[in-house]
């Protein structure tokens, strides 16, 4: 039965402007998720316009492929990693494309499937992998990376101030019986950070952060981000637009320094010199979009 757990799309408004939507352009959702996004775009491409939807999840394209039944071949979904997008354009003989969407981070779908392992909020696995398929989870690395290893993990991909105590504390505990589960991992970690700044300096769930870069290491997101991009501005026509829309701090980085070496190569012009940021009114209707910052670029 088709889930009704959807993904609100973040910042569509911004999304739909800035790719410059009109009927018989080709755009691909490089993270089609449950098509939020891709459902908006594909009512301003056609008639004659096509959308092509990559994603690793198999259970988020299931969805997918259901919402968007209704658009018929205008339609091409494929189970995928975005760093392979210039392999996957190619198989289906697609040289050049309009305009890419990169909406990253975790979805409302995926976080809502406690089997999956992502959120701390309800017991599950420690799985935390996009690609089920894929052979290292979240159990392989909290229950065997060295101590100084899950502390560099911490620091690189969650900027955890607490990364050593937490480390000291998730290698102590293991050490009983494997950290099998998120709420072990969420405690564990909660128990780590002293009680006086527990509550005083963590306006979000003492875990986050270490959520978010066991998360990150899992999928390798950092790593295959700038490759993907670079290969998306490649793949764009004359005039298409590239919209990538990140949430958190490494992410962004990682998207504002591919976008000033691709524009001092003389390849794109930046439509974003600073990132946008949701609205106040969006915010409060969707509250996972207040971290979310957009940036867009156009190919010279």
């Amino acid at each position: 039965m088709l889930s009704t757990n959807f993904h609100t799309p973040v910042m569509l408004r911004e999304v739909l402007d800035y790719l410059n939507l009109k009927p018989g352009k080709t755009i691909v959702d490089a993270t089609l998720g449950t098509a939020g996004h891709s459902k908006e775009i594909l009512g301003r491409i056609l008639p004659g316009g096509g959308l092509i939807g990559i994603d690793r999840d198999e259970d988020s394209l299931s969805v997918a492929r259901q919402r968007l039944n209704e658009f018929g071949s205008a339609v091409k979904l494929i189970r995928g990693n975005f760093v392979d997008l210039d392999t996957l354009l190619s198989d289906l003989k697609v040289d050049k494309v309009d305009g890419f969407l990169f909406d990253l981070g975790i979805s409302t779908f995926q976080l809502q499937n406690a089997g999956r392992g992502f959120s701390f909020q309800s017991e599950g696995p420690l799985d935390m992998r996009m690609d089920k398929d894929s052979y290292i989870s979240a159990y392989d690395l909290v229950n065997n990376l060295n101590e100084d290893e899950l502390s560099t993990l911490l620091w690189n991909f969650g900027e955890e101030r607490w990364h050593s105590r937490i480390a000291r504390f998730l290698v102590k505990e293991r050490q009983k019986q494997p950290i099998a589960t998120t709420i072990e991992l969420a405690n564990i970690v909660s128990k780590s950070i002293p009680s006086r700044y527990r509550c005083r300096h963590y306006r979000i769930h003492p875990a986050t952060r270490t959520f978010q870069a066991v998360r990150i290491a899992v999928n390798r997101e950092l790593e295959i981000l700038e490759t993907a991009v670079n290969k998306a501005i490649l793949a764009l026509r004359e005039k298409g637009r590239i919209c990538v829309i990140s949430f958190h701090s490494l992410e962004d980085r990682v998207i504002k320094f591919a976008f000033r070496k691709a524009e001092a190569a003389g390849l794109i012009n930046i439509l974003t010199p600073k990132p946008q940021t949701p609205t106040q009114s969006e915010v409060e209707v969707n509250p996972a979009s207040r971290s979310s910052k957009f940036r867009s670029a156009e190919r010279l």
